[in-house]
């Protein structure tokens, strides 16, 4: 009775088409939107933003990109944490040697740099799949990783190796400063948010229209797809290149706009793991699941980790972080048993219910 979806007809192409066809989907999303725009920046402590925030909204572009790859296409990968890096050196590069370009476009062409790396270690997904396919992509993960450490080109040659993000404002030296340590984590935030929103709605798109289409074709059954006028040279590939340039403007926020520096460690195969079991947990081939799978990997560490201080129990700190991965893993398992579909399946199950409410029937 809460949640209706009788009587709401639509009389129109357009209507029929949009993004959210039931209105009250379509309020739920636009007040949540304006909430994180207007509301989160004036309550939220720089904890909160900085610490939380930011890096959830990161972790949920990759995600976003590692969905399209395996969600929508059937292809897995284990090397988004590498595509991320690409992404991070690339527009590390264009900032630092093209100072007439606004630090949102460098962020973009590492996006594109990573999409080109995603192409040239997707080409082995034309001949194999499967279990063959993730270790393929497992080597991009170490080859990538050593380049960037061993080639000082990508760091400007700087000593360290570990350069750190200068700051840059918005579009040149206009609109407030968005990267580096001097950037308010308000405005940090704002623009980590910008790009969430425009890559879901472009996520969301794409799964739609045709191309999105021929993904989920080529997962289903490829050869079937092939026969019907798909081709999956350009179908696989496409794919590849789309997630690769989302995990690699994710790489780019991640060193811009959360650590501060460049830095091969912040983008080993744990990352890659980690964005794996967000989309599992969130939900394959769903872009709200995208967001869930992010904000349950990132903050179940930190609420495993906090909760015996809230119930008085000192515990040193070595066993705190061994019980926190046994937990940890020990619920990801409970959970994937409970519901296989992900976080995305339990809130399209809620919204089932919330229709019948109050009767059980």
């Amino acid at each position: 009775m809460i949640y209706r979806e009788a009587g709401q007809f639509k009389t129109s192409y357009a209507a029929d088409q949009a993004l959210l066809t039931i209105p009250m989907d379509r309020w739920f999303v636009m007040g949540l939107v304006a909430f994180a725009v207007i509301v989160m920046p004036i309550i939220g402590s720089d904890y909160w933003l900085g610490s939380i925030m930011i890096p959830v909204l990161i972790l949920t572009i990759a995600a976003m990109g590692l969905n399209i790859l395996t969600g929508y296409a059937g292809q897995l990968s284990l090397g988004s944490g590498a595509f991320m890096a690409a992404g991070a050196y690339m527009a590390y590069k264009v900032a630092t040697n093209l100072p007439w370009v606004p630090v949102p476009f460098a962020i973009l062409l590492g996006g594109c740099s990573a999409a080109l790396a995603g192409i040239v270690f997707g080409l082995p997904s034309l001949r194999i799949k499967g279990f063959y396919l993730a270790v393929a992509t497992l080597a991009a993960q170490f080859f990538l990783l050593w380049l960037f450490t061993h080639v000082d080109w990508f760091v400007n040659y700087s000593i360290s190796g570990v350069p750190s993000i200068a700051d840059y404002h918005l579009l040149w030296d206009w609109g407030p400063l968005v990267t580096g340590a001097d950037a308010s984590v308000e405005a940090r935030y704002l623009f980590v948010l910008g790009f969430a929103i425009l890559l879901a709605l472009g996520a969301r798109n794409m799964a739609r229209c045709k191309i999105g289409r021929s993904w989920m074709a080529i997962r289903d059954m490829d050869i079937a797809a092939e026969i019907i006028g798909i081709r999956p040279l350009t179908t696989k590939l496409s794919a590849f290149a789309i997630s690769s340039f989302y995990c690699g403007i994710a790489g780019a926020l991640w060193a811009f706009c959360y650590i501060n520096t460049v830095e091969p460690s912040a983008y080993d195969i744990s990352v890659s793991f980690n964005i794996l079991f967000m989309v599992i947990v969130g939900g394959l081939g769903s872009i709200l699941g995208s967001f869930l799978g992010a904000a349950f990997i990132f903050l179940l560490p930190i609420l495993l980790n906090n909760a015996p201080t809230w119930f008085g129990i000192e515990l040193p700190a070595d066993l705190l972080s061994e019980i926190e991965l046994m937990l940890f893993g020990a619920m990801i398992i409970f959970f994937l048993i409970v519901e296989p579909h992900g976080l995305a399946r339990l809130w399209q199950i809620g919204k089932e219910k919330l229709r019948r409410w109050p009767f059980p029937y």
